[in-house]
């Protein structure tokens, strides 16, 4: 069954015509908004748990936008904005809005403009860290020593709290990439949420299939924006490269992805496939750099070739 069919079955008439407590539209925006709230506090308040319902602060959100359009999801934030500054403060608020609300909205604004083509919000995975990493640089230009001084520190105060020695050595590394992988990781958080809100809308008829992840491609222009971000790192002076590195690793993240997508296109129709693409992922797991490196190696292979994997054979009688 459709939104669209849902709705009228419930309104008793067309799409926008019934009350708010009528529309599947908007109790879908209320229930997502106040679930988001609920987790996205749960986590900022250090409770048991805390740090999965971090993780899926934007799944509601995601299924809100996916099933039931934009205009619900800009609702469905309102909702949590407002129960968070409520129950909150105004930092919690702030944070929701930045790590969850915005880049979640920005995906599904991306994937509504062409909704067959996966290709914006594909992008947007390396677009939205780099631009919060550029921001708070930004920001932090008048701190001293700036985003990195502000890195160095943080590194240095999880080191003591770990017990180990900050040595001068070991701070500089995780000052130069400290940045990117906390946008890695919200951006494969917001990508795993994305699936799973999908996968779940299939499974209640809410739309009729997800989409499909695997068959989404950079576009060749993208390939232009870590260009120039490389640019900006070989230029940088040494000692003083952690933000042009920090961007040049947030916009390779799609790259990366897009070399694992290219490796489950290449496959498809191979016997033994399934084994093949365990063994891939536990090699990921245990050689975690090498793999990394040949998987966005195979991502840039495959955006400037245009090569669209092995198509599968005919069925066999």
């Amino acid at each position: 069954m459709t939104v669209e069919r849902m709705q009228t079955e419930q309104q008793g008439g067309p799409i926008g015509q019934g009350s708010i407590a009528s529309d599947a539209r908007w109790l879908a925006a209320g229930a997502a908004g106040l679930l988001s709230a609920f987790l996205a506090l749960w986590a900022f308040r250090a409770l048991p748990g805390g740090a999965l319902a971090l993780w899926v602060s934007a799944m509601p959100l995601f299924m809100a936008g996916i099933g039931f359009g934009l205009p619900s999801l800009i609702a469905a934030i309102g909702v949590a904005a407002v129960a968070i500054l409520l129950a909150g403060t105004m930092p919690m608020l702030g944070l929701f809005l930045a790590a969850f609300a915005a880049p979640v909205l920005t995906l599904v604004l991306a994937a509504s403009l062409a909704p067959r083509n996966l290709a914006a919000p594909f992008a947007m995975l390396g677009v939205i860290p780099a631009f919060g990493i550029a921001i708070a640089a930004f920001m932090l230009a008048d701190s001293p020593g700036g985003l990195e001084g502000e890195l160095r520190r943080a590194a240095e105060l999880g080191l003591s709290r770990l017990g180990l020695p900050a040595g001068e050595a070991m701070v500089a590394e995780l000052v130069r990439v400290k940045a990117a992988a906390i946008g890695f990781w919200v951006m494969i958080a917001l990508l795993v949420n994305a699936a799973a809100a999908s996968s779940l809308l299939v499974r209640a008829g809410v739309i009729g299939r997800a989409p499909a992840w695997r068959e989404a491609r950079l576009p060749a222009w993208y390939l232009v924006l870590p260009a120039l971000a490389a640019l900006a790192w070989f230029a940088a002076d040494a000692g003083s490269d952690a933000v042009p590195l920090s961007l040049l690793l947030a916009l390779m993240v799609p790259v990366f992805l897009h070399g694992l997508a290219a490796f489950h296109r290449a496959t498809r129709g191979l016997k033994g496939r399934a084994m093949l693409l365990g063994g891939a992922y536990a090699a990921l797991l245990i050689f975690a750099v090498p793999m990394a490196l040949a998987a966005t190696g195979f991502g840039l292979f495959d955006i400037v070739n245009g090569n669209r994997g092995r198509p599968a054979p005919p069925p066999q009688s």
